[in-house]
């Protein structure tokens, strides 16, 4: 099976960022859905070692949705340098594929 669906991972610095991207990427048509949930991140940022607790974005949308999705968390974020990473989805459910495909083409 093939598919256009994909999910892309954002971190945020908190809660309210991480709603307020969640909400104007659905409101947008840009996202189906954007499941979120705190996590604890360790990266190495201006040659330190970093440990934060973050708000993660788990973003369900199509491929060609994926610049504007970019373009619109870049606006939104306030870290200089955010995550944005599409993962391919290689099979899954048809019916929630197809209503992935419905909600980013309303």
């Amino acid at each position: 099976m093939t598919t256009d669906a994909i999910v892309v991972m954002v971190t945020a610095s908190s809660e309210d960022e991480a709603v307020a991207i969640a909400a104007l990427l659905v409101r947008d048509h840009l996202a189906a859905c954007v499941s979120l949930f705190p996590v604890s991140s360790i990266y190495a940022w201006d040659k330190k070692v970093q440990h934060e607790q973050e708000w993660q974005l788990m973003i369900k949308t199509q491929q060609d949705k994926f610049a504007a999705l970019e373009t619109k968390v870049r606006e939104l974020h306030t870290y200089d340098v955010p995550e944005i990473i599409a993962l391919p989805v290689t099979a899954g459910s048809m019916p929630y594929l197809n209503w992935i495909s419905t909600q980013v083409q309303s």
